[in-house]
């Protein structure tokens, strides 16, 4: 049973953006939801992004995943190395749980 649904999860995945290579020629959107599409775009990504870092287990995360996100942004915004941000980002959070900040 796992196995089907797992198996039928991956063939609508995989349809589902077929699909979307397949129609993108034959839409003709107005020009105003193009103009609207990468900003969507972001957003949706924003969100995401703003989830992940603030909330656990449907609440608030605490202080310290944030900070470290806090972090890691600024340093990418400086560009510096990828795994520079990683790393400290995740540095972070850690210290601040060490030290007792939740």
């Amino acid at each position: 049973m796992l196995i089907a649904v797992i198996v039928a999860l991956a063939v609508g995945t995989y349809a589902f953006r077929v699909a979307g290579v397949l129609v993108r020629d034959r839409l003709d959107l107005p020009a105003w939801a193009l103009r609207l599409l990468p900003a969507g775009a972001a957003a949706l990504l924003a969100a995401l992004a703003a989830t992940a870092a603030l909330t656990e287990v449907g609440g608030f995360a605490g202080w310290a995943r944030p900070a470290g996100v806090l972090v890691g942004v600024l340093l990418a915004w400086r560009r510096a190395p990828f795994v520079l941000v990683v790393i400290a980002a995740a540095g972070t959070t850690a210290l601040l749980r060490l030290l007792g900040v939740p």
